[in-house]
């Protein structure tokens, strides 16, 4: 142990291990805010048991970083755990415990995945314990939330609203920084309309292609979810039986035999695979239509590619330029804020990125029109 010790994490080992310390503050706070809301006893108990299990996790965390000499500092939930409390107390608990479904579902695959990765021991046998463990929390919080399915699982090709946001995201970014582009290298209105409009649609249509070929594409991500209940298996399988139990107890076994049936398959590692991939993973089913994930990613496309043009269909020069601008920024801080909720990054840091991103993209574009103008009308 004590020569594992002085091999010293790199850089991004570090900051993996900060994140995932970070995340179960997060975990450990909101649990506790949900027991306090929480009416009925047995529910609390759960909710209850659970924070004390992430405080745990937080002290595993700290006990690990300490032992590298690793500076850690004072630990308190980030802006976005505050906002889920906040949701939750006015107005319910119900999609926030939804959501830490999906974040604890997140940690079982990142946990796996340092178990495989890491070279130190001790941070490989944490990742593994802690993997099981926050597999047990789903099974708690599918108890809480109706749901009878591992949600580490992603065999979708993506949610609506998550289309939507990056359909959004894309539109805008990209015509934000044409009609900077253009606005740097004519002053005519016409053309920056006219421009404006046409990359609102070719970036649509191009958007609304690619969301039809990643539907098209989603065989891959099954295969993947295959290899990653394979792996689960292998190395959690009480964990699997439990859950294999579940499934056969929603279907109204009673829960014995559910639990000796589970017992019979996971003896053969293959049919257990294949059960769960049919019970669980439900390869097969249709869960997207191409044409659907096309057009959704494409019309979001197209509103968020022509929020830098709409300025300059009521008004024109400074003033128009002066909107867009505005309306584009306001835009990208709000976006970068929405996809926090599907990258599990904080609201506010999200936000600025994008903001970041969005004036980085403008002001390259205005470079580049401003060059273009010079070597094609300039003297």
């Amino acid at each position: 142990m004590n020569e594992e010790k002085k091999i010293r994490p790199d850089s991004k080992t570090i900051k993996t291990w900060r994140h995932h310390l970070q995340d179960e503050v997060d975990a450990s706070f909101l649990y506790s805010v949900f027991a306090e809301l929480e009416p009925d006893p047995d529910r609390k108990d759960i909710l209850l048991e659970l924070a004390d299990v992430e405080s745990r996790h937080v002290a595993r965390w700290e006990e690990i970083l300490t032992s590298y000499e690793i500076k850690i500092k004072e630990q308190r939930p980030t802006l976005k755990a505050r906002f889920w409390s906040w949701y939750a107390r006015k107005f319910g608990n119900t999609f926030p415990l939804n959501r830490m479904l999906d974040e604890e579902a997140s940690e079982v695959k990142d946990y796996l995945k340092l178990h495989k990765d890491s070279i130190l021991e001790d941070a490989k046998e944490t990742a593994l314990i802690l993997a099981k463990e926050s597999a047990m929390h789903t099974e708690s919080l599918q108890e809480l939330t109706g749901s009878s399915e591992e949600p580490w699982h992603k065999t979708e090709s993506g949610g609506m609203l998550g289309n939507i946001v990056y359909g959004f995201n894309d539109g805008l970014t990209a015509n934000f920084g044409l009609v900077a582009g253009v606005i740097a290298a004519t002053e005519n209105p016409s053309t920056i309309l006219v421009t404006g409009i046409v990359g609102t649609v070719a970036d649509s249509l191009s958007m609304g292609a690619s969301g039809y070929l990643a539907a098209k594409s989603v065989q891959e991500v099954y295969e993947h979810e295959i290899e990653v209940e394979k792996e689960e298996i292998r190395l959690m399988p009480d964990i699997e039986e439990d859950e294999l139990t579940l499934i056969y107890a929603s279907r109204g076994v009673p829960k014995e035999h559910a639990r000796l049936l589970a017992q019979e398959v996971m003896r053969d590692p293959e049919r257990a695979l294949e059960e769960k991939i049919q019970s669980e993973l439900k390869i097969g089913e249709s869960h997207t239509t191409p044409i659907n994930e096309g057009w959704i990613t494409g019309l979001a496309t197209a509103v968020g590619a022509f929020i830098p043009v709409a300025p300059f269909l009521f008004t024109s020069g400074f003033t128009a330029i002066s909107i867009s601008f505005s309306l584009a920024m306001f835009s990208h801080f709000a976006v970068g804020a929405a996809r926090s909720l599907f990258t599990g990054r904080g609201l506010f840091r999200s936000g600025i990125d994008m903001f970041v991103v969005g004036l980085g993209v403008a002001g390259v574009g205005y470079v580049v029109g401003k060059i273009l103008e010079h070597f094609f009308f300039g003297i």
